[in-house]
């Protein structure tokens, strides 16, 4: 598809990548924040195709960082939940 600059980009693209940037970022709120992304993500993606807007990048790279983040995430609420059922059991 080419590329016009009169075309606007997909605003839902470009929130889904701050939503993946912060859930990198952000311990706890970032695991709300990720889940946001990718949905955001997939309905820009879908938004862009319908539409022929700019912004499929963005959305991909949303979708990367917000399953990135939520990946990292979930290991940091388990690691943490891990070591505080260690240290109340005196180990």
């Amino acid at each position: 598809m080419e590329n016009n600059n009169n075309t606007k980009t997909n605003t839902k693209a470009i929130i889904s990548l701050i939503l993946g940037i912060v859930s990198l970022l952000i311990t706890y709120l970032g695991l709300v924040s990720a889940i946001a992304g990718i949905i955001l993500s997939r309905m820009a993606t879908k938004e862009i195709e319908e539409r022929g807007e700019n912004g499929r990048g963005l959305a991909l790279g949303g979708l990367i960082t917000s399953i990135v983040g939520l990946i990292l995430q979930l290991i940091i609420i388990i690691g943490t939940s891990i070591i505080a059922r260690l240290i109340t059991n005196g180990y």
